[in-house]
């Protein structure tokens, strides 16, 4: 029995702009997530994995031998630099590394420290697949010699991922009601209330204040990741993804977050600044609308990543998080075929802080 949280300890999740140790991503290798697309996606990886080695190092996810022989020959060919690359073996289901990965949290005092907050990953309460994922942030807090804390309700375990959080590393923490509230579609802990992830999110993860917005984007194949949504860009500022059209089917939630943050405080009780973030044309595979947006960007130490859709948006997106975020370089990286997977950037990434 855990005597005392991860909270009481001193630790807390940092924000993603703070320095990373690493940037953790899982080799594609499911080609139920992109059908026909597998060797596409390995070639937009090798783009992904040159941005982020250019700061920190790069900890890929794979599970043979032979395939990071030919992630290496990719990476190679995209110039990427293999002195900041590590291969991880471990068996995966997917490679969604934001979601089941390793969610770090940290403490400065008495000494610096960095550990595992361990949550269950079911693969979306959607998928029958998701044991080899779960499994993978124990093996890494085990390799890397890191504290895991298992994050509890009662005697149970909480089902979360990390694409279903965004923190500002200074206390407050953006959820969404639709992706741990909904009791019905890919409910992720049977009966758990509000209170009761608020206080989860509190112990395990520092978080004494929590923003609960409403629904995310259609299309998105985990009913509501805040991370297709709505981000910190530094302790005070968020974007929101807007849509202008009012008769796209997107228009009236997100509509309905813009007034949920108008009343919305932080830790200190200040208001945050609410930018709002465009949105492409809706993109489709056949009948299946896809979760498009700027919003999935990833924040390295040498440069923020940008998915792009071939859309005019693409460059008013990427100048509005260029105003915002000044002390790296923010590049777009495309990702029409990524979507695919519904997913992007952010869904492929999850980040080590560092110690100190």
């Amino acid at each position: 029995m855990l005597k005392k949280t991860p909270a009481a300890l001193g630790f807390a999740m940092p924000a993603e702009w703070e320095p990373h140790e690493a940037t953790w991503l899982g080799w594609p290798h499911c080609r139920t997530d992109w059908p026909g697309k597998l060797a596409a996606i390995e070639w937009v990886y090798g783009e992904i994995v040159r941005k982020i080695a250019e700061g920190e190092k790069v900890r890929i996810i794979i599970d043979s031998a032979a395939r990071e022989a030919k992630a290496r020959r990719v990476l190679g060919r995209a110039h990427a630099n293999l002195g900041n690359v590590e291969f991880f073996r471990t068996p995966s289901d997917r490679g969604w590394s934001r979601d089941f990965g390793p969610i770090c949290v940290r403490k400065a005092a008495p000494r610096p420290e960095v550990a595992i907050a361990k949550f269950k990953f079911t693969a979306w309460a959607k998928y029958a697949n998701w044991r080899k994922d779960d499994r993978i942030a124990p093996r890494i807090a085990e390799r890397q010699r890191l504290r895991m804390f298992p994050a509890m309700n009662g005697e149970k375990m909480v089902a979360l991922e990390g694409g279903g959080i965004e923190v500002n590393g200074r206390g407050t923490l953006l959820t969404t009601e639709e992706c741990f509230l909904d009791q019905k579609i890919q409910c992720r802990n049977p009966g758990m209330t509000r209170q009761e992830y608020n206080r989860v999110f509190t112990d395990y993860l520092g978080a004494r204040n929590v923003l609960w917005l409403g629904d995310g984007i259609v299309g998105d194949d985990t009913h509501g990741h805040v991370d297709d949504l709505c981000r910190f860009v530094n302790r005070d500022t968020l974007v929101l993804i807007q849509e202008k059209r009012e008769s796209d089917v997107n228009y009236l939630p997100l509509r309905d977050n813009w007034e949920r943050l108008r009343d919305a405080r932080l830790e200190d009780g200040t208001r945050p600044d609410v930018i709002p973030l465009p949105v492409p044309a809706p993109l489709y595979c056949g009948e299946w609308r896809l979760p498009a947006s700027y919003a999935n960007f990833y924040m390295a130490n040498a440069a923020v990543i940008v998915p792009t859709f071939n859309d005019p948006a693409d460059r008013l997106a990427l100048g509005i998080l260029g105003e915002l975020i000044r002390d790296r370089p923010v590049v777009g990286i495309h990702a029409v075929d990524l979507v695919l997977g519904f997913g992007t950037l952010h869904c492929l990434t999850q980040q080590q802080p560092a110690r100190g």
